[in-house]
């Protein structure tokens, strides 16, 4: 099996580059066909001597996946079916929104969290991907030259497979790379903390937070990640960073049926979120099947929004793109349309 070039850095090209035997400033070369001229084989790499990539061909290969098929929703976002692990499958979902494209990406095959909500959690975990994986959704997609955003908020806890992540957000924000803003970039977690605070330390992107619940003993029903990463830590670190500049944090809180939708509820929240400088998103729930709570009325999450910015705090019921073909928030299981 070939090894893939896709998510490698410069240093590491230039160390294959000499491996078989083109000169250091290839390694260059290289980075720049993969992340600037996005090259899916290496024989484009034509600047490269003949049989340098005549050998280079022998043992490595550019790795972009490519989709398997694409569905279109009747509000233009899409969603892609990318294969993975030889057996399984992810998807990522391209929001476009006035001038913005959004790409909602995955990280996992599957989720080892366990949420009771989530179609994605309900499938178990069939693996991470790695950083050529997660590259190719921007890669491969028709929209990719024109993307302008991104949340790993697709398929998979980003912060269970940190490493991977990591490493496609140094390609995404290097001058090497695609040189984004890290404000264009937001990672989505349900609060693995020991990875948190390597994630808030060692990028300046933006940050989303599953809450779902203010009350820990009653978040734990639903989310198995309470017991181990309590919220009331997760935003107790979360506290320790600056969010007053360009850098935001917001919370995710799917609102559930006579769940959580109680003033109760806003009050936890007004309590547990008070004083720091954040944004409170509130989503719709999309029913799915063998699930005990039901979708909160329009009426119920706009008092919810109210008392909670009569509380000081920032809050938007954020709209639901995507549901007819399953993209939207939860939905997400990586089935073949032919499956």
């Amino acid at each position: 099996m070939k090894t893939r070039l896709l998510g490698k850095t410069p240093e590491e090209l230039k160390q294959i580059a000499l491996e078989v035997g083109l000169p250091a400033f290839a390694g260059k070369q290289m980075a720049q066909w993969l992340y600037q001229k996005r090259v899916r084989s290496i024989a484009e790499m034509t600047n490269l001597s003949k049989q340098g990539r005549e050998v280079l061909s022998e043992r490595y290969e550019v790795g972009m996946v490519q989709p398997v098929d694409v569905q279109v929703s009747a509000d233009g976002t899409k969603k892609y079916l990318f294969p993975v692990n030889a057996s399984a499958f992810v998807e990522a979902v391209m929001i476009p929104e006035q001038e913005r494209k959004t790409l909602c990406v995955s990280s996992q095959a599957g989720c080892k969290m366990g949420c009771k909500f989530c179609m994605t959690g309900r499938q178990g975990f069939h693996g991470n991907l790695d950083a050529a994986d997660i590259l190719s959704q921007f890669f491969a997609i028709d929209e990719a030259a024109a993307l302008t955003n991104t949340v790993f908020m697709g398929m998979g806890e980003p912060l269970d497979n940190w490493d991977a992540v990591k490493r496609t957000i140094e390609v995404l924000t290097a001058d090497w790379g695609l040189a984004w803003s890290p404000k264009r970039v937001t990672l989505s977690t349900i609060g693995v903390l020991p990875k948190l605070k390597q994630y808030l330390d060692e990028s300046r992107c933006h940050l989303a937070v599953s809450l779902h619940n203010p009350f820990p003993a009653q978040r734990e029903e639903l989310m198995p990640v309470q017991k181990a990463w309590s919220i009331t830590e997760v935003v107790r670190l979360i506290r320790q960073y600056d969010f007053s500049g360009q850098r935001r944090v917001s919370f995710e809180y799917t609102v559930f049926d006579s769940w959580n939708d109680s003033p109760r509820h806003a009050d936890g929240l007004i309590h547990l979120l008070r004083g720091l400088e954040c944004r409170v998103n509130l989503i719709r729930f999309h029913k799915i099947p063998d699930f005990p709570y039901g979708t909160a009325s329009a009426s119920k999450m706009e008092a919810f929004r109210d008392r909670l910015t009569e509380g000081g705090i920032t809050a938007t019921i954020r709209a639901s793109r995507g549901e007819d073909i399953l993209a939207a928030c939860g939905l997400l299981a990586g089935k073949h349309a032919a499956l």
